[in-house]
């Protein structure tokens, strides 16, 4: 019976054949398995490949750590950008409504915040000029004034035995004094065509030209200032002759002669200012002058004929005078009859500059056609804040 149904089998078409379902089936999922894992292989590869693209454009273009804030900033340099050159603001009030980096980009009083960019050069150019700024103690708020607590005296103390009773001591002083801030401002102007060319740099001619204005306002108001709507300056306190000094008041040293320093022995008096100064200042002071003097002090010499004015060794290093750096202030007064040409102090503990951090800057294309008129602002206040830090040299015999 089984080779009957073998013979049977041998005679039918191999489409018929029992088992031929089976492996059709089989080979069929194979065939689709195979196709499988060649796209599962080729989308692996792919993506390698991208990894591999992104490694290398990573380390090809590499980025201090830093970077990922410059990047949150470029949004609102280039809307700050086309402000500057077309007056569309659109672009800012966009970075403000969408709550990004810069979501103070809209000032309340009008106008809007220099981009991160620009305000960083025009602070670094502050900074990096011959400004008492760069000796100063120099403090960023976010408030109209700044007010300074100084304790001008000592605790008092006392030595105690074993058996009797402690004495009180003196009650130190303390002293409050205010920095109120006012409002400095630059208006240059450029023309409209001018702003229309690509190739000009708008951010970096605006900064110079702000950092500029900015500079020479700040420095003759640090100096002289008299406190309506500018900073005290250093010369502004009351002067009185060192031996008689008390709080509130500068003392100066006398050169010895009317109108110059004096003709025997006009060191003395330098060595007298240096030496007016504690300790404790001493350690951090500089001499202040313009370029007058420092003509004339350079040429004095010891009772040895020793220069007592010594040059910077390395480049852009300050001159020194007697050991202790120089700044050149041109808006120190020249040598004359009762002036004070010459200050020197621990500058970082006697004079206070407070300052908001942002720039404000607006735009205005009305009122100087065909030109272009840019309104920057920034707050900024300066006062003196140890009257015992500073002292001054003045041109006189007593």
């Amino acid at each position: 019976m089984t080779e009957t149904k073998a013979r049977a089998d041998e005679g039918l078409p191999l489409a018929h054949h029992p088992g031929a379902e089976v492996k059709s089936a089989m080979a069929g999922f194979l065939n689709a398995f195979s196709g499988f894992q060649d796209e599962v292989k080729q989308t692996l590869q792919q993506q390698e490949e991208r990894l591999t693209m992104l490694d290398r454009k990573t380390m090809t273009y590499a980025r201090a750590p830093l970077s990922a804030h410059a990047e949150l900033e470029v949004p609102h340099k280039k809307a700050f950008g086309a402000y500057l050159r077309t007056g569309d603001d659109d672009g800012l009030r966009g970075l403000q409504l969408e709550g990004k980096a810069m979501s103070s980009a809209v000032n309340a009083d009008g106008g809007y915040l220099l981009d991160p960019q620009t305000a960083d050069s025009i602070r670094s150019m502050l900074v990096s000029t011959s400004s008492l700024r760069s000796i100063a103690n120099v403090v960023q708020i976010d408030a109209t004034s700044f007010d300074v607590l100084i304790d001008r005296s000592e605790v008092g103390s006392g030595w105690a035995t074993e058996v009797a009773a402690t004495a009180e001591t003196a009650t130190p002083t303390i002293e409050r004094i205010s920095i109120k801030l006012s409002e400095l401002s630059a208006m240059p102007k450029a023309s409209q065509r001018l702003l229309d060319d690509s190739a000009f740099d708008v951010e970096g001619w605006l900064a110079g030209k702000i950092a500029t204005r900015f500079i020479r306002a700040e420095a003759a108001a640090f100096i002289n200032g008299d406190g309506v709507d500018k900073p005290k300056g250093i010369l502004l306190p009351a002067k009185v002759a060192n031996a008689s000094w008390a709080w509130g008041s500068l003392g100066y040293i006398p050169t010895g002669a009317a109108s110059d320093f004096a003709a025997t022995n006009p060191v003395d008096c330098l060595i007298s200012l240096v030496y007016a100064l504690s300790a404790d200042y001493r350690a951090n002071a500089s001499f202040v002058m313009n370029s007058k003097t420092a003509g004339a002090v350079r040429k004095i010499k010891d009772t040895e004929g020793r220069f007592m004015w010594s040059d910077g060794l390395a480049v852009q290093a300050p001159a020194t005078l007697m050991g202790y750096p120089v700044l050149i202030a041109e808006d120190m007064p020249d040598i004359a009859a009762n002036t004070y040409p010459i200050a020197f102090g621990d500058f970082k503990s006697g004079y206070t500059i407070a300052e908001r951090p942002d720039l404000r800057i607006l735009r205005d294309p009305f009122s100087a056609k065909p030109n272009v008129l840019f309104y920057a602002s920034k707050r900024v206040g300066g006062d003196v804040t140890d009257f015992a830090a500073i002292k001054l040299l003045k041109i006189a015999t007593a």
